[in-house]
């Protein structure tokens, strides 16, 4: 009996599960940071998701709840998400730095650097990346066949043969002036252009 597209999607997907559960278990075992007894902030959304959300590292909410873009941060993705049509369902969004530091310089890069594993097996469309220090700490990982991001806001460019990128500010600190909002809405939209363009297949 020949294989169908739903199930050959569905091996995919259980697949995707399996190596996100792999690699939760070895970020809560990992030696490389100095969180002591708190646990890493994991990535959160589906595991083949079209859209990657990219930000550098936690803050306290995200930390106390152990998931990546939980709080006001979620809440204001969330309702951008909404605006441009794009469903929530086709995201998934992580960290850089996962683990809860006081001071986020103090990561280990080999830490920093599992975000490559996280791309490798959510195989996302594009990557969104927030801020500046993403951006850096992106541009230094060993990403296959990955080209050097520019930092120009809002504008669609090409990570590897098959991902595309956008950058944005951090959306963190574009939450509490009205001028930040401005400014991240105004190159986050261009997500929404690039979803409108995806071929429905």
């Amino acid at each position: 009996m020949p294989v169908t597209d739903d199930e050959i999607r569905e091996k995919y997907l259980e697949r995707a599960i399996r190596e996100l559960n792999t690699l939760t278990r070895a970020l809560q075992a990992c030696p490389y940071c100095p969180r002591g007894n708190l646990m890493p902030v994991l990535g959160s959304g589906h595991p083949q998701a079209d859209v990657m959300l990219l930000k550098h590292s936690p803050l306290p909410s995200e930390i106390e709840e152990g998931v990546a873009f939980y709080g006001r941060a979620g809440a204001a993705l969330m309702k951008s998400l909404k605006r441009l049509g794009i469903d929530p369902l086709a995201v998934y969004g992580t960290l850089c730095v996962k683990c809860p530091l006081s001071d986020s310089s103090l990561a280990d890069f080999a830490c920093v650097s599992r975000v490559v594993e996280e791309i490798a097996i959510v195989q996302p469309k594009i990557v969104v990346v927030m801020g500046a220090e993403a951006l850096a700490a992106l541009n230094e990982m060993d990403v296959p066949l990955a080209r050097p991001l520019a930092p120009q806001l809002g504008r669609l460019q090409r990570l590897t043969p098959a991902i595309d990128a956008l950058y944005v500010p951090d959306i963190d600190a574009s939450l509490d002036e009205q001028a930040a909002k401005r400014e991240f809405w105004s190159a986050f939209r261009s997500l929404g252009e690039w979803y409108e363009a995806q071929p429905p297949y």
